[in-house]
C-alpha cells in the first residue's frame, strides 16, 4: 500500500511541476507602453511545448545539438528574466523598422558576459550595440531595440492609464503562438500568429477565408511580384510608410507586376594612353534590373500627378525617379497612371478582382544584395513566397519557406 502511496504522490508532484513549467503563464504585461502603436506578443510556453513535440518526433535533431557551438552563451543564460509572454512593441510616429522590448535583468554579471560573447560594443551610458541590435540598461531593465533613436522615448506603462489595473495578455492573443495587435484609441485589431511545419501564417481572429487557390494560381504564373489592391488597402498599406500619401494621391485601386533580369550593364571610364591622349575605356558587369508595369486608377489623375510633381518624382524626361531602377515612362489618362519600365515592357495580368500582394522568391534577388551576409542569404533562399490577402474583413498574412527534414521551429 505504501508503494502506491509514494507513487501516486510522486505522479503528483510530477503533474503539478509539469503545469507549472508548461503551462501556467503569468498574463501580465507590465512594459507595454502607452505610445505603443503595434504590439507582438510571442507565447513562450506554448512555443516550448511546439518545440518538446517537434524535437520529439525528430529523433535525427537529438544528436545535432553536440555540432552547436559550445562557446556561445544561449539567452536562457544570459541573466535576462524571459517572461511568459515575449513584448516587442512599435512607437507611434516613428520608423517601420524600429522595434523593442523591456526585458526584467536578474544577473547583471551574466549579462555583461553575454553580450560581451555575443559581440555587443560598449557604445557608453550604459548603452550596447551590434550590427543588428541596441540594448540600453536602466536600472534593473533591459530595453533592446533594432534602433535607439527613440528609446528614451518610450513612454510610462500602458497600465497606468487604466489606474495599474493589470494589462492581461488574453486581451491580445487568442488561440496562436502569438499575436501582432494593432492599437488605437477607438479600438484593438487583434491577428493570430501560427508557425506551421513550413510556413508562418498571421490571421484575425474567425477568418474563414481560404487563400490557397488564388496562392496556387500566383505561383504558376507570377515570377516575382504581383500585387492588386482596392482603396482601402492602399490606404491601410500607405499610411504605414506615410500618412499623407494617399490623401494627395487619392489611388482607387493599383495593380503591379515585376519580373527580374539579369543584364549587361556598359561603364565607360576615361584613360590616357602613353602619349597622354584621352581613351575611352568600356566594360561590362551585370547586374539585377526588374521590369514592371504599376496602374494606378484613380479619380482624379491630375491631383495625383501634380502631387508627384511638387514632390519633384516626375522628371523632364517623363519618368518617375522614385524608382531608380532603368529608364520607366509614367503616362497619365483621363483615370489612371501608368508606370512601365521602357528597357523589356512587360503587360499586366489579368483583374482577378482581389485583394493580395504576391512576392515569389528569385534567386536573383538575394544574389544582388551584396551587404548580406552568408547566414543572410541563406535564410532569404529557405523562402518560397511571401503573400498578403484581404477578403470583406478577413486578413491573411502567409510566409512560406521550403520543405526542409524538419519544421519550421526546430530549423
Amino acid at each position: 500500500m505504501k508503494k502506491k502511496y509514494i507513487v501516486f504522490i510522486i505522479a503528483i508532484l510530477l503533474s503539478v511541476g509539469t503545469y507549472f513549467l508548461f503551462f501556467y503563464k503569468d498574463k501580465n504585461l507590465k512594459y507595454i507602453p502607452e505610445n505603443a502603436d503595434i504590439l507582438i506578443l510571442v507565447d513562450v510556453k506554448k512555443a516550448t511545448r511546439q518545440y518538446i513535440f517537434s524535437f520529439l518526433a525528430h529523433p535525427s535533431k537529438w544528436f545535432e545539438d553536440g555540432k552547436k557551438d559550445k562557446n556561445k552563451i544561449s539567452v536562457s543564460d544570459s541573466g535576462l528574466e524571459i517572461p511568459d509572454f515575449i513584448q516587442v512593441f512599435h512607437l507611434k510616429d516613428t520608423k517601420v523598422s524600429e522595434w523593442y522590448c523591456v526585458l526584467e535583468i536578474n544577473d547583471k554579471a551574466k549579462l555583461s558576459a553575454f553580450l560581451k560573447n555575443r559581440k555587443f560594443v560598449n557604445a557608453g551610458k550604459d548603452k550596447f550595440k551590434n550590427n543588428q541590435l541596441f540594448i540600453k540598461i536602466e536600472g534593473e531593465k533591459c530595453i533592446v531595440g533594432t534602433s535607439d533613436l527613440n528609446i528614451k522615448n518610450i513612454g510610462k506603462p500602458l497600465s497606468e492609464t487604466f489606474k495599474n489595473k493589470k494589462l492581461n495578455a488574453d486581451s491580445f492573443v487568442n488561440d496562436g503562438l502569438g499575436s501582432i495587435s494593432f492599437i488605437s484609441e477607438l479600438r484593438t485589431q487583434n491577428f493570430s500568429i501560427f508557425i506551421n511545419d513550413d510556413e508562418i501564417e498571421i490571421k484575425n481572429e474567425q477568418n474563414k477565408t481560404d487563400f490557397s487557390s488564388l496562392i496556387s494560381d500566383l505561383l504558376t504564373k507570377a515570377q516575382f511580384l504581383e500585387t492588386e489592391l482596392n482603396e482601402e488597402n492602399v490606404k491601410k498599406i500607405a499610411s504605414v510608410f506615410n500618412k499623407d500619401l494617399n490623401d494627395s494621391v487619392s489611388v482607387n485601386h493599383l495593380r503591379i507586376r515585376a519580373e527580374l533580369a539579369q543584364v549587361n550593364d556598359t561603364i565607360i571610364s576615361y584613360g590616357y594612353d602613353d602619349n597622354f591622349n584621352e581613351i575611352e575605356k568600356i566594360s561590362y558587369q551585370k547586374i539585377i534590373q526588374p521590369n514592371y508595369h504599376i496602374l494606378m486608377q484613380t479619380s482624379d489623375p491630375d491631383k495625383t500627378w501634380n502631387y508627384f510633381q511638387s514632390k519633384k518624382w516626375i522628371n523632364d524626361q517623363n519618368q518617375f525617379t522614385v524608382i531608380p531602377f532603368q529608364p520607366n515612362l509614367i503616362s497619365k489618362t483621363e483615370n489612371q497612371i501608368s508606370i512601365k519600365s521602357t528597357q523589356s515592357p512587360i503587360k499586366l495580368n489579368e483583374n482577378r478582382k482581389q485583394n493580395f500582394i504576391f512576392i515569389k522568391n528569385n534567386a536573383l534577388l538575394y544574389s544582388s544584395f551584396k551587404t548580406l551576409s552568408d547566414s543572410d542569404k541563406k535564410f532569404f533562399n529557405t523562402i518560397e513566397y511571401i503573400f498578403y490577402g484581404n477578403k470583406n474583413l478577413d486578413y491573411s498574412v502567409k510566409i512560406k519557406f521550403k520543405k526542409d527534414q524538419y519544421p519550421l521551429i526546430l530549423r
